[in-house]
């Protein structure tokens, strides 16, 4: 069995480290660990590697957030995946900063990228790691709050969350959805 690990985020350097692109921040924190260089492709950044048998494709959206589900259902059709065993890594303004909570399913919760991806899927039905970015930010403010970069502190924890990411991605893949739930949603 193969598998699809999707990072939201935008591309460009200004987007780089907001909290927006935790997503594609993880991704890229996998692809260094596992060695493995991204290349351009068709709507995305593309690498993949082997655990266990498993070719596990690591893509980064180039749409931009709003047109995620593009690149999605296309590198879903073209490696011939289930939406089941594919794992979309989100940020979530509705968890405490450092809190990541793995999900079968689950509603947009106002997110675009999950939108696009609900829109071109026809449903809600695939599983996403949602990563808490915290809401620290006045009525009103949402959109800069998520497109503004981490603080120097939560700069300094992000190593030990996408690590943390890097094993949930692993366990996913190896030992399940279920089991990888029940290990690490606390």
């Amino acid at each position: 069995m193969n598998f699809l690990i999707v990072g939201l985020g935008n591309i460009g350097p200004q987007y780089l480290f907001t909290r927006h692109n935790i997503g594609f921040m993880a991704i890229d924190f996998l692809a260094k660990q596992q060695n493995i260089n991204f290349k351009t492709d068709r709507l995305a950044s593309v690498a993949s590697y082997k655990v266990n048998g498993h070719t596990i494709y690591l893509i980064k959206p180039t749409t931009f957030m709003n047109l995620s589900g593009k690149a999605v259902n296309y590198w879903l059709s073209y490696y011939k995946i289930e939406k089941e065993s594919m794992l979309v890594l989100v940020d979530d303004l509705a968890l405490p900063f450092e809190t990541l909570r793995l999900k079968p399913k689950g509603s947009s919760g106002g997110h675009n990228g999950l939108k696009s991806i609900e829109s071109v899927l026809a449903g809600t039905e695939y599983p996403r790691l949602r990563m808490g970015i915290g809401s620290d930010f006045a009525k009103g403010r949402q959109a800069d709050f998520v497109l503004s970069n981490f603080s120097e502190a939560e700069l300094e924890t992000i190593p030990f969350i996408l690590d943390k990411t890097s094993e949930i991605i692993e366990s996913f893949c190896v030992d399940g959805l279920t089991k990888t739930m029940n290990k690490y949603n606390q």
